[in-house]
């Protein structure tokens, strides 16, 4: 029951009315997933996406903004994987902000604003991208930046009138051991008053964006599981981007179905990058646990063959061979590989299934 009284009540009862519906394009219909562990996936699913919503944009503030990590081992949604750290905030176009970071042991680093609607739709383009190899750093080794619709000396992003949010990304080698990337980001301008800011139209505003957000995430999963048993040909790092993409990198995507006998063997090169990945999706694009097992590896990580090329194996049991990923016994999945910066589009991946016996 909502209270009439108050904007926010009817948007409030609108994102819990959405929420209660979210299992059911995966529970039955065209969308349903054929196991248990993805169902059970799922349900987690709708909290994190729910969780970024909320984050994003019902507490995030243009005014006097925070960077808050909207992807991470427990937040899994929109393909998170295990070397990345990303952290985002709300941003006003009329406003200079200056953001600076240490990066730690990130090997690639990166701030990219996005724009479109400002209602909760998944933004239409990227606006602007600033990397270590595009910035210069301060003695100290960190970074610091300006983001203004004015032009700026040093290193500076211009903002659009259309400009909405501001994403990080830090990838590292050794994430669990390694330092993370530290982000600061600070308003130059005046703020208003906070009864100015905290007004029952501006927050039902915000509710409302949440619920919009939430409603197209839920319409893009679950993705089909596609061809099993192989890798599409890698594309181009994109002169256009939907939603909070990457605009360096280039990306391929392929399928695994296997049996607990069975063993995917991945065969192929890369270009020289300053990173690169492969991790193992469930339909809602959530890496699988890597806290139990191997479900990814990257470049720094991988034994290469005599010739500079790498095979990867995919399989639920470990069959004593180098760079084995574990499925974790789950009958399919997605792969995703993700290289940045790199020199050139990476070759095809051959994908062949064998018996884990015929292994050695």
């Amino acid at each position: 029951m909502t209270d009439t009284r108050f904007e926010t009540s009817a948007a409030v009862h609108e994102l819990l009315d959405t929420m209660k519906v979210l299992d059911q394009e995966f529970l039955a219909g065209p969308k349903a997933l054929a196991d248990d562990q993805a169902v059970l996936e799922g349900y987690r699913w709708i909290f994190s996406i729910t969780q970024v919503a909320l984050d994003v944009y019902v507490w995030a503030d243009t005014n006097r903004p925070r960077f808050t990590e909207i992807v991470g081992p427990y937040k899994k949604w929109g393909g998170d994987n295990s070397d990345a750290f990303y952290f985002m905030t709300r941003i006003d176009p009329s406003r200079t902000y200056r953001v600076t970071v240490d990066p730690g042991d990130a090997v690639y680093l990166s701030l990219t604003v996005y724009g479109g609607p400002d209602d909760g739709r998944y933004s239409e383009r990227i606006v602007g991208t600033l990397n270590t190899t595009e910035m210069t750093p301060n003695p100290d080794g960190t970074y610091e930046m300006v983001v203004s619709p004015n032009d700026h000396d040093g290193n500076f992003l211009k903002l659009t009138p259309d400009a909405v949010v501001a994403c990080t990304r830090d990838y590292m080698n050794d994430p669990v051991n390694g330092e993370k990337a530290r982000w600061r980001i600070e308003c130059q301008d005046p703020a208003p008053p906070w009864s100015e800011v905290h007004t029952d139209t501006e927050v039902a505003r915000r509710f409302q964006a949440a619920t919009t957000w939430v409603k197209e995430q839920a319409a893009m999963v679950p993705i089909p599981l596609g061809t099993p048993n192989h890798i599409d040909d890698p594309f181009p790092v994109p002169t256009v981007t939907f939603g909070w993409a990457a605009g360096d990198a280039s990306y391929a995507m392929g399928a695994f179905e296997l049996d607990d006998d069975e063993a995917l063997v991945l065969k192929g090169s890369s270009p020289e990058c300053v990173f690169w990945n492969m991790c193992l999706w469930n339909q809602f694009l959530h890496c699988f646990n890597y806290d139990y097992d191997d479900v990814t590896t990257n470049g720094s990580k991988v034994e290469l063959d005599p010739d500079g090329s790498w095979t990867i194996v995919l399989s639920a049991i470990d069959p004593g061979v180098p760079n084995w990923v574990s499925t974790q016994g789950r009958p399919h999945g997605r792969i995703w590989f993700r290289w940045f910066l790199p020199e050139r589009t990476p070759d095809p991946i051959s994908a062949e299934v064998v018996k884990l016996a015929d292994l050695g």
